[in-house]
């Protein structure tokens, strides 16, 4: 069956969530959903996950995983709020627990949290595959980001989570704990050797004033004209490039609320004895 693949942006954190299914309106795939924050006022909201919902009921599909390219410092994930509306597997990269060790001692978790990535349903290994109905998904480890980062590719599909970016924007940042500039070069070097039309999907947009969010590109276009990496960029100058930029970057606005949910698989610390969740600001870390 040709795989048809729905995208929905949320503008807060200029975040893709796409949701990949068969034509025939079977099985589906749900990848890097969101749950809105409100930063100011420490509440959560389910909007565009509301909007993924309506999608996957309106054409009829069950969803068999919720995926989840890394765990990300710039939004909430909203993988277990989808998974408790419309059900299906939640799964990332097995190297998720090397993530998850350097942020239970970042933000001092309770002595229970586990970090060997049981909080996800599935733990995929490189190279590992996984089906959406018929079709045919493979994961990829992509690494230098973070140290678990990994892309998945479904059929002629990628989806590349914060390696790279549209052409005119580059590539992901490589200054938080774990990652590493020269890594990054090597996982992307990876996926730009796969076949010239391999249709890229990123997980974010930060487009310039002169055009909108755009969510896809390819292959060919990203070896011809990614600013950062395009064919003929060294790894050398592709390091220095990016590690003198990183040090011009400030925190994404959400990294300190991301990273303690998202290394749950979207759910929220335990509560508290008086029934709230609190979440900490580590002081003078990041």
């Amino acid at each position: 069956m040709p795989v048809q693949v729905k995208e929905f942006f949320d503008h807060g954190t200029s975040t893709f969530t796409y949701v990949v299914f068969d034509a025939s309106g079977g099985t589906a795939a749900i990848i890097d959903p969101v749950l809105e924050y409100d930063h100011k006022a420490g509440r959560t909201r389910s909007r565009g996950c509301d909007d993924v919902i309506q999608f996957v009921r309106e054409k009829k599909l069950t969803v068999a995983w919720i995926l989840e390219t890394h765990a990300h410092a710039d939004h909430l994930s909203g993988a277990s709020y989808l998974k408790s509306m419309v059900g299906g597997n939640v799964g990332i990269g097995s190297r998720i627990g090397v993530v998850q060790a350097t942020f239970k001692k970042i933000f001092d978790l309770e002595s229970a949290f586990a970090v060997d990535g049981s909080q996800f349903d599935a733990l995929f290994d490189d190279g590992a595959t996984f089906a959406i109905g018929s079709i045919v998904g493979k994961t990829l480890f992509v690494p230098g980001h973070t140290p678990a980062c990994v892309a998945f590719l479904i059929d002629d599909l990628l989806f590349v989570g914060d390696t790279l970016f549209m052409p005119d924007i580059g590539t992901a940042r490589c200054d938080f704990p774990g990652g590493d500039a020269r890594t990054l070069y090597k996982s992307i070097r990876r996926l730009l050797d796969l076949p010239p039309a391999t249709r890229l999907f990123v997980c974010h947009d930060y487009p310039p004033a002169t055009r909108g969010p755009v969510c896809e590109t390819t292959v060919a276009t990203q070896r011809s004209d990614n600013i950062h990496v395009h064919d003929g960029i060294s790894e050398e100058a592709f390091v220095a490039m990016r590690t003198a930029r990183d040090k011009t970057l400030d925190m994404p606005l959400l990294i300190i609320p991301s990273i303690q949910v998202n290394i749950r698989a979207g759910r929220l610390p335990p509560a508290a004895a008086n029934g709230t969740v609190y979440l900490k600001i580590p002081l003078n870390v990041l």
